[in-house]
C-alpha cells in the first residue's frame, strides 16, 4: 500500500508548526521544505510546503493563507504507555493550546490531538460491559486522561 501522507493546510506558520511538533515527538524531523517563486501565489522566498516525519508518520504542511481551519472532525491519536507518556504529551500539546474533553485537545495551531493510554482502549473494550460501562463513565468526567481513576472504576472500587 502506498503511504498516506496527512496534508495540514495553516495560514503562515506550517514551519513553526513542524518545528514544534518534531520537537515533541521521539525519532522525529523536518525532511524538506519548499519555497513560493516570483509566481505566487505566497510572497517570494516564503515558506509554501514542509515536510516532516513524527516518529516515521510522513506529514506535509502546507502555508496556503487563513481560508480553512482545523476542526475536531479530524484529530491525531497518540497512543501512549504510560501516565508519564500522557502528561508529557499534555502539556506540551496544550502549552498555547485548550484542553477540551475526554483525553481531547487542541494545540496552539488549531490542531486537535487526543492523547490516550493503552490500558483505556483495552477496559472499554472488556467484554463485561459493567466494567466497561464504569470506566466509559469515569472517563466522561475527565479532560486529561487519568489512568489510576480509570484502573478503579474498572475494579468496581470507589
Amino acid at each position: 500500500m502506498p503511504p498516506v501522507t496527512p496534508f495540514l493546510w495553516f495560514d503562515t506558520e506550517a514551519e513553526e508548526a513542524a518545528k514544534f511538533y518534531v520537537s515533541i515527538f521521539p525519532n522525529s524531523k523536518i525532511t524538506g521544505v519548499t519555497r513560493y517563486g516570483k509566481s505566487g501565489p505566497g510572497p517570494d522566498g516564503s515558506v509554501m510546503t514542509v515536510n516532516f516525519e513524527l516518529d516515521g508518520q510522513r506529514f506535509t504542511a502546507l502555508n496556503a493563507g487563513p481560508q480553512f481551519k482545523f476542526t475536531e472532525a479530524i484529530s491525531f491519536v497518540i497512543e501512549c504507555q504510560t501516565q508519564e507518556d500522557v502528561d508529557r504529551y499534555w502539556t506540551k500539546l496544550t502549552a498555547g493550546g485548550q484542553e477540551v474533553e475526554c483525553g481531547w485537545l487542541k494545540d496552539r495551531y488549531g490542531l486537535f490531538w487526543q492523547v490516550t493510554p493503552r490500558i483505556l482502549l483495552e477496559m472499554i473494550g472488556d467484554p463485561d460491559p459493567a466494567k466497561a460501562e464504569r470506566v466509559m463513565k469515569a472517563m466522561l468526567q475527565m479532560k486529561k486522561i487519568e489512568i489510576a481513576p480509570l484502573k478503579q472504576a474498572y475494579e468496581g472500587a470507589k
